[in-house]
This record gives structure tokens, C-alpha cells and sequence, in this order.
């Protein structure tokens, strides 16, 4: 199972650069070709709305449109848009003494919702780190190891995550042997982890995943949410906990607080920082 966006394993990624300026556009297109980028060149917005239409690309270079306006018009029709929303976008102002022409205004720069924003004079060389830098990031995915000893459940978890296009369901476990067996081999970032299993518990499982696979985190799942449990999957070397009852509306975002390395949720977080407190000598 997975998210709705591949992870491609080759550099051959899609750039729409939009720009009416053919010295920038030919120039910016050879070097992106260079490197095995699948380029495409509109110049004007109704074009580029055309061109949209067809196949997504991966990232969209928003450069310099006559009339003014029509880039901020781009960009709007853009961001508003439920398909397109999400797409990487690095936009290319005029040069300074062109930007009355077919630059940005000082209004709708305040409006940019853009992953880069930067002026001509730009050779298009340096330009390829930053679409390198927004596509690695824009492709990176939390692999997710789900172990619950009910299908139903895991068939669940499984189903919400998929939505999500940047989260892989890495793999299923049935109990916590099989969870550790897996997340050695497979090696998730996240572990959602049942308590209360057949055979090797939850809790044992985080034990010893937190020694063995120290690259996965743990999130805790279960149908109890007392604080003594928060503290004890704590100590075993959770960091996360999500009541069952809480987890469609929880689970996405506890796995992403906890991906960038955050106990998750707040509360859980405090229980973790008494535990210290009583740790703490005198």
C-alpha cells in the first residue's frame, strides 16, 4: 500500500517553467535537460492552465509573464486549485527595472505563497541545486510500520495513512516478534504499535525496538489512556501515544510530529518531562 504520489527512483522528474523571456527560457531548458529533467516551457497563462490540464508536473517555475500580473494571476489560479495546491513552486521575479512591465507587485508579493522566491539576473546553473533541494523535500516520505493483531484495524490504519502522499505504509505485523523481525528488515521511520497483543506485547516490542532499531520511532496505540500508561510506554521508549478512540483524527498528525522528532501529543510530552524531573538527582 502506499500514498497517492510515487517516489521516483530516477532524476527524470517534470519542470513547467512558465516565462514569456526566450534567452532565460532556452538557456534554463538546456540545463535542466542536462541533468535528465523533462522540461516544458509555457509562455503565457493561458497556456500554462492548458498545459496543467494534461499531466502534473512535479515542479513549476514561475517566471516573468507580460502583462504584469498575470504571474500573480498564475499563482493564484495555482493555489487555488485542490490538484495543483501542493506542487513545489519557485517563482522568478523581473529584474528591478522591468518589474513595472511584467514583474511582481509590491501587493502581491506580500500575497506569495511560493517554496523560493527570487529576482532576475539568475543563471539557470544555480537555479538547479534549489529545484533539487524542493523536489527531495517535496518526495520525502514517512515509512510507517503497522503492527495490531486485528486485520480490521490494521486494515483501517492502512486506509487513512494511504491518503496521506507523504506517507508509505512500509509493512504489516500481526504481534510484536513480527514487528521487530520487520522493522529490521524493512526499517521504518514510525512503528504504530498495539499494546495488547498475543505473544510479545506492545510495550516489550518498543523495549526492544528502541535498542535494535534505534532509526524507528514508536507510536503507541491503544484503547487505554490513563497517564500511568503514557509513563510506562515512555519508559519502554515510545514517543508517541494515541487513544484508539482519537486515532482517525490523531494518527496522521502524531505521526508527523513525531517524524520531526517531537513527543506527540503535549500531554504525553509533559508526563515525559516528569519522568526526568524525578529522574533528576536532589
Amino acid at each position: 500500500m502506499g500514498g497517492k504520489r510515487i517516489k521516483k527512483t530516477e532524476p527524470n522528474r517534470k519542470v513547467l517553467i512558465i516565462d514569456d523571456d526566450p534567452d532565460f527560457v532556452e538557456a534554463f531548458r538546456r540545463t535542466l535537460e542536462g541533468r535528465q529533467y523533462s522540461v516544458t516551457v509555457t509562455g503565457s497563462r493561458p497556456q500554462a492552465q492548458e498545459t496543467m490540464r494534461g499531466d502534473d508536473p512535479d515542479i513549476i517555475v514561475l517566471g516573468t509573464i507580460t502583462p504584469a500580473g498575470e504571474a500573480f494571476r498564475v499563482h493564484q489560479w495555482l493555489k487555488g486549485h485542490p490538484r495543483y495546491r501542493d506542487i513545489p513552486l519557485l517563482v522568478i521575479d523581473a529584474e528591478y527595472g522591468e518589474r513595472a512591465v511584467k514583474g511582481w507587485r509590491i501587493f502581491e508579493g506580500m500575497q506569495i505563497q511560493a517554496d523560493e522566491f527570487l529576482a532576475k539576473p539568475v543563471e539557470p546553473a544555480l537555479l538547479v541545486p534549489r529545484i533539487n533541494s524542493l523536489l527531495e523535500e517535496a518526495f520525502r516520505r514517512i515509512r510507517v510500520l503497522v503492527v495490531d493483531d486485528h486485520t480490521m484495524v490494521r486494515n483501517g490504519i492502512c486506509a487513512v495513512l494511504s491518503l496521506q502522499r507523504d506517507i508509505d505504509i512500509a509493512g504489516e505485523a500481526v504481534d510484536g516478534l513480527d514487528a521487530l523481525e520487520k522493522a529490521t528488515r524493512l526499517l521504518p521511520n514510525i512503528t504504530l504499535m498495539d499494546i495488547s497483543m498475543p505473544g510479545m506485547n506492545g510495550l516489550e516490542a518498543t523495549r526492544l525496538m528502541s535498542q535494535q532499531c534505534p532509526q524507528t520511532k514508536v507510536v503507541i496505540l491503544t484503547q487505554y489512556e490513563e497517564e500511568e500508561n503514557m509513563r510506562v510506554a515512555r519508559q519502554a521508549g515510545a514517543y508517541g501515544f494515541i487513544p484508539k478512540h482519537a486515532a482517525s483524527s490523531d494518527l496522521v498528525t502524531g505521526i508527523k510530529t513525531v517524524y520531526a522528532g517531537r513527543l506527540f501529543p503535549t500531554l504525553f510530552a509533559h508526563v515525559a518531562d516528569s519522568l526526568k524531573d524525578k529522574a533528576s538527582p536532589g
